[in-house]
């Protein structure tokens, strides 16, 4: 399932921490947005990793599932691709 994942991070260790943490799941669309091709076990992982690792009280992370439909409605102006654009092998 494409999703969609936003944060505001305000310390810059774990906003660097995140931001590597997530490249393992998706493609970094923007400074602070990966767009993931991923399942619920990954999504699991993700929120465990949040409330593990981040501060809540100060940090937010967002979380959206972007249905087939819709994915194919995303308009993008200017620069950048879809994960559903890109091609790749699972090994």
């Amino acid at each position: 399932m494409i999703t969609l994942i936003t944060y505001d991070i305000t310390d810059p260790k774990r906003l660097n921490a995140m931001r590597q943490f997530l490249k393992e799941f998706g493609l970094r669309t923007q400074k602070s947005v990966f767009e993931c091709d991923i399942d619920e076990e990954a999504i699991r992982q993700i929120r465990f990793y949040c409330k593990d690792q981040l501060d809540l009280d100060n940090d937010s992370v967002r979380i959206y599932r972007i249905c087939s439909r819709c994915i194919n409605r995303v308009i993008i102006s200017g620069q950048g691709l879809k994960v559903t654009q890109l091609d790749y092998l699972i090994v």
